[in-house]
């Protein structure tokens, strides 16, 4: 929780505290989601990284997968 990560989302959540309460919920399926849908017109953020550097979103996912013991991902486009 303190490694100053921040959400890309435009609210700047700390990521280690959403990591945190993924981590500890109830349940037997914890998933990722990839939301790397373009929601305002004309932005390419999301696209930029996915052209980009592909690799790092998968890399990402899987961590943040080991590190909330999620067995699942998906990525939405």
């Amino acid at each position: 929780c303190e490694s100053g990560i921040r959400g890309r989302g435009g609210g700047g959540f700390p990521t280690g505290v959403k990591w945190k309460f993924s981590y500890e919920a109830q349940g037997d399926n914890k998933y990722i989601i990839c939301n790397a849908d373009e929601g305002d017109p004309g932005a390419f953020m999301d696209r930029s990284i996915l052209e980009g550097n592909p690799h790092s979103v998968l890399k990402g996912m899987m961590i943040a997968g080991y590190a909330i013991g999620a067995q699942e991902a998906y990525i939405y486009i």
